[in-house]
């Protein structure tokens, strides 16, 4: 189906899966997932409009809410791609595009999620490389950042195994309790060096006006 709104448009297709721009009808499909619990065991993700710990119905409800309102908060000084990671149809988990005064800066950062059960089998790496084609290949960025609680191992092996070097540290909230985050940066040059040539794009030339990029 073809969307009026461009950004829900954009595929990202690698061997393995596809990120969707995130329309109500896939997010459906993830609820679920949501529903189950995505995080029920630390580490725990940040505290956030989508607090994916909250208890439910609540659980579910500030999910939608916050990607809702992400999707509508949409112009050059911000804007955020949401996607619904598809695996052999099945709708898994997310993987979000940020960008603050994108073209000022040519920065973005990330944001993902896996359901329990699809964890463990380099997927969460697979769905990292997609979106970092997105950002550098489709949309022309100069360098992408990612950060993770210094005890999420995974997240931040992904970092590691995509190149990126670690660039500080800070700290947030998780739970209402402080916790260390691991800062991460990854330039447009090492991102070039071992790009890959097996990731198509779909629907990113019409979206590009939508954020404010030439």
């Amino acid at each position: 189906m073809s969307h009026t709104y461009p950004p829900l448009n954009i595929e990202v297709r690698t061997p393995r899966l596809t990120l969707a721009g995130a329309t109500d009808e896939l997010l459906e499909r993830l609820v679920p997932a949501v529903r189950a619990g995505v995080a029920e065991t630390a580490p725990w993700p940040f505290d956030d409009p989508i607090s994916l710990y909250a208890d439910n119905p609540d659980r579910e409800w500030r999910w939608l809410r916050g990607i809702w309102a992400g999707r509508a908060r949409v112009d050059p000084s911000f804007w955020r791609l949401y996607f619904v990671v598809l695996l052999d149809g099945e709708a898994i988990g997310m993987q979000d595009l940020i960008g603050t005064d994108f073209a000022k800066f040519g920065t973005v950062s990330s944001f993902s999620w896996l359901a329990p059960g699809q964890r463990g089998r380099g997927l969460g790496r697979e769905m990292r490389a997609a979106v970092l084609h997105l950002a550098f290949a489709g949309l022309g960025a100069r360098e992408a950042s990612s950060d993770a609680f210094a005890d999420n191992q995974a997240s931040n092996g992904v970092s590691r195994a995509l190149g990126y070097e670690k660039n500080g540290t800070t700290w947030e909230t998780r739970r209402g309790e402080v916790g260390l985050i691991q800062c991460w940066r990854l330039t447009r040059e090492t991102w070039d060096r071992q790009r890959r040539d097996d990731i198509e794009l779909v629907g990113v030339k019409e979206s590009l006006p939508v954020l404010g990029i030439d």
